[in-house]
C-alpha cells in the first residue's frame, strides 16, 4: 500500500505567509520559518514554500527566507516562485531546498524542466499546475492564476512527466481557499494519465476531504494551507483520522 503524505503549504508574499481565496484577497498568517517548524512538530511530511508574487513582480525567489525556513527543518522542503532558469533551480537547491517547483517557466520554456531533471535528478523537479475548469475540461493558468495558457491540464501533466518532472503539484484554482473539498474529478484525471506522484491542492476544509482525495482520486499526497494556519485541523489529528479510515500515513 502506498504511504500517503500530508504537506503543509506556505504561500509567501513580501516575506510573510499569506492565504486568500482563489489566489486573491490575501491575508497575512505569519513567518515562514516559524510556521514550517510548527508544522514539522505537528507531523507534516513535507513543506512547500511558494513565493507567490515573484513571477508577477519579475524577480527571483527570496533566498534569505528560503534559507531561514530550511534551517529549521529536517523534513523535505519544496520551493517555487520566480524560477526562470536551471541556475535558479541550482541556487534554490544550494540554499536549502530539497525540490524546486516550476510553474510559469515550465510552460514558457519547457526545456528548463528537462535540463533541471538531467542536472539534478527528477526527484528534485516538481512541476506545479494551476488548473481552472473551462467547459468539459481544465485549462492551465500561469503567473499566479492570471494568464490562460490555452493548455489542457491533463495533457500538460502527461507532457511534463515526459519532460522529466518527478512530481506534479496540482492545484484547483476553483477550489483554492474555499474549503469545499479537493477537485476529485481533476485529480483523478491527472492521476490516471500519469505515472509520477500527484500532490492534490486546493479546497481542503475537513478530514473527509483528505480521505476522499486519497481513496476516490488516488492522490499520492494532499497539500493544505489555510486550515493549518487557522488551526481548523491539526496535522497529528488528521493523520490519526486517516489511519483509522485505513489510509497508510507516516507517523
Amino acid at each position: 500500500m502506498t504511504t500517503r503524505r500530508i504537506i503543509a503549504c506556505l504561500d509567501v508574499k513580501d516575506g510573510k505567509v499569506v492565504k486568500g481565496v482563489r489566489f486573491v484577497d490575501l491575508k497575512s498568517k505569519g513567518d515562514p520559518a516559524e510556521l514550517a517548524s510548527r508544522y514539522e512538530e505537528e507531523g507534516a511530511d513535507e513543506i512547500v514554500f511558494l513565493d507567490i508574487s515573484a513571477t508577477v513582480e519579475g524577480r527571483r525567489t527570496l533566498l534569505e527566507k528560503v534559507r531561514e525556513t530550511a534551517s529549521v527543518l529536517s523534513i523535505p522542503l519544496t520551493v517555487g516562485g520566480g524560477v526562470r532558469s536551471v541556475e535558479d533551480v541550482s541556487n534554490l537547491l544550494s540554499n536549502g531546498a530539497d525540490k524546486v517547483s516550476l510553474n510559469t517557466i515550465a510552460v514558457e520554456n519547457p526545456s528548463v524542466v528537462s535540463m533541471a531533471s538531467r542536472e539534478f535528478g527528477a526527484q528534485a523537479v516538481v512541476v506545479a499546475i494551476d488548473a481552472r475548469r473551462l467547459g468539459e475540461g481544465w485549462r492551465v493558468f500561469t503567473r499566479s492564476g492570471t494568464r490562460d495558457t490555452g493548455l489542457d491540464a491533463v495533457e500538460w501533466a502527461k507532457r511534463v512527466e515526459e519532460l522529466g518532472a518527478g512530481e506534479i503539484l496540482l492545484t484547483s484554482i476553483d477550489r483554492d481557499g474555499t474549503r469545499d473539498g479537493y477537485d476529485l474529478e481533476l485529480t483523478r484525471a491527472v492521476v490516471s494519465m500519469t505515472n509520477v506522484p500527484v500532490i492534490a491542492s486546493g479546497g481542503a476544509g475537513k478530514p473527509d476531504h483528505f480521505l476522499s482525495v486519497f481513496k476516490q482520486a488516488g492522490a499520492d499526497a494532499a497539500l493544505a494551507a489555510g486550515i493549518f494556519h487557522d488551526g481548523v485541523i491539526r496535522i497529528r489529528d488528521l493523520k490519526d483520522y486517516l489511519k483509522v479510515a485505513g489510509i497508510e500515513v507516516r507517523t
